[in-house]
């Protein structure tokens, strides 16, 4: 006989999942002192009247989504809003994932008397698990219903594919990357300059170079590249009189939650592929080939499938937030899409995980060089995301460059290494051949003295400064890009 929920089990459910019901604020263990930036001001965006749009975080596992809406629940509770207004699903909840959204926000707004001046809050985790949730979504934006909605998701495949015409001014999407090296400071307590902030990369940059070098934060760094930025793992690192059996035990919760979780549930619950194992199998192809051009053909024989094969398979593990890629940079869109990909993990940790790397990586002059220019493309791929700036590499024959940031008036390039005696040839060809970033290029090293650009020659920049500047430039974009949609909103309301 199979079982079937009872109407307690439901009351149950809201109880466990709506503690703040009866306790009258977010319990403890859910909403940790220290919060990421987007808990911040999140809040001030939902209690901005007449915002209609639904807000969703996405990003990969343990990245901290699920906590920036407890976050955000205890804030809204802090500014008055009465507890019976807010409302928690988890989605993916075996009593929840075949119910119907739009009965479920029914019953919120009849419970909690939802009207327009006084709207129900939802915080729906793991949104994509709801059937039909996209349309569910459009319904409740263009028909007015009286609430205000957060959603979270693992997987981008399922918002932006199932939902990229329902989607359109209905939502804004919030990525959620793993924390960038300042909030890493931050968590630890670090000492480290703060820069002003400017319109542009480009502007900050030259605005605070004079200031570079204060301080030498080359031992933290070490411990962030290996630890990598899951807030829960940092907090409870226990600090360096263990910091080998910590690691060992991060990467261990990264193989398990942020790897295998995502390779056996999330994109299998998305694309509804049959062979995870071949999937997991060329994660770990990728995890050797870090930095390096992707040739899918090649990689094919490895894993057992055909290049195309490869290719989707790729494109799903870049939408459940684990790589990524960038395109060789040219003057021609065409030309741009044609050419080979270069491969980066979102953070490099996830890549040690996947190969259990430990320790060893750091004893590893050839494996650290590609896992420092992992992290540096990691968090220019984390400032393009909030600043809607593409972000590339460039090769042509022996001649190449890391990255390229491609903003539309003030764009740069940088080539990443561990040697003051690093070959220039690369940058200036890529000079000679794309005349817009002259006096725009840069290296970044560990060991560089702050230097702007002049004569055609490439500018050096401290990788610590450049970090942190990068960092505190994304966080100053994604506090921009909420001010942006408040002001949108109310010229629509």
């Amino acid at each position: 006989m199979s079982w079937k929920p009872e109407r307690d089990d439901y009351a149950q459910l809201l109880r466990d999942q709506n503690p703040w019901f009866r306790l009258k604020h977010v319990p403890t263990d859910f909403c940790p002192p220290t919060k990421r930036p987007l808990a911040e001001i999140l809040w001030k965006a939902l209690l901005n009247p007449p915002l209609k749009r639904h807000q969703v975080i996405l990003g990969p596992r343990r990245v901290g989504k699920t906590t920036v809406m407890y976050q955000t629940v205890q804030k809204l509770i802090d500014a008055g809003v009465p507890v019976a207004q807010l409302w928690w699903f988890r989605l993916d909840h075996p009593l929840l994932v075949e119910q119907s959204l739009g009965k479920l926000v029914e019953s919120v707004i009849a419970t909690s008397n939802g009207s327009a001046e006084k709207p129900a809050y939802l915080f729906l985790d793991e949104i994509t698990y709801a059937d039909k949730w996209d349309l569910w979504l459009k319904t409740f934006f263009d028909d007015r219903w009286p609430i205000r909605l957060v959603g979270t998701s693992s997987a981008t495949a399922a918002i932006r594919e199932q939902g990229t015409e329902s989607g359109v001014g209905r939502w804004e999407e919030h990525f959620l990357s793993p924390c960038l090296f300042t909030e890493y400071l931050d968590l630890i307590h670090a000492d480290y300059q703060n820069y002003e902030c400017r319109d542009s990369l480009d502007e900050s940059i030259q605005a605070a170079i004079n200031q570079f070098n204060v301080q030498d934060l080359s031992i933290e760094r070490r411990k962030f590249l290996v630890t990598g930025g899951f807030p829960e793992l940092l907090i409870n690192n226990p600090g360096s009189a263990d910091e080998t059996s910590a690691l060992l035990r991060s990467q261990r919760t990264l193989r398990s939650d942020a790897i295998e979780k995502a390779i056996y549930k999330d994109i299998p619950q998305s694309f509804g592929i049959s062979e995870p194992t071949k999937l997991e199998r060329l994660l770990y192809t990728l995890a050797g080939q870090i930095t390096g051009i992707v040739s899918p053909k090649t990689i094919a024989g490895d894993v057992g499938v055909s290049g195309v094969t490869i290719e989707k398979y790729i494109s799903y593990l870049e939408r459940a937030f684990i790589v990524f890629q960038l395109s060789n940079y040219s003057a021609s869109e065409e030309s741009i899409q044609r050419r080979g990909k270069r491969l980066y993990f979102i953070d490099g940790a996830v890549r040690n995980a996947a190969l259990l790397r430990g320790m060893r990586p750091l004893d590893s002059n050839e494996e650290m060089g590609h896992l420092v220019e992992n992290m540096v493309a990691s968090h220019l791929f984390s400032l393009a995301e909030q600043s809607g700036v593409r972000l590339y590499h460039w090769r042509h024959g022996k001649q190449e460059v890391d990255l390229v940031y491609d903003h539309p008036e003030k764009p740069l390039a940088f080539e990443i290494t561990l040697s003051k005696k690093h070959n220039r040839k690369g940058i200036q060809a890529f000079t000679r051949k794309f005349p817009r970033f002259k006096n725009r290029c840069y290296l970044v090293g560990p060991s560089l003295v702050p230097q702007l650009p002049a004569d055609n020659s490439p500018g050096s920049l401290p990788l610590d400064d450049f970090l942190v500047l990068v960092g505190q430039q994304a966080q100053s974009a994604l506090e921009q890009n909420v001010r942006i949609d408040e002001m949108q909103d109310n010229v629509e309301g």
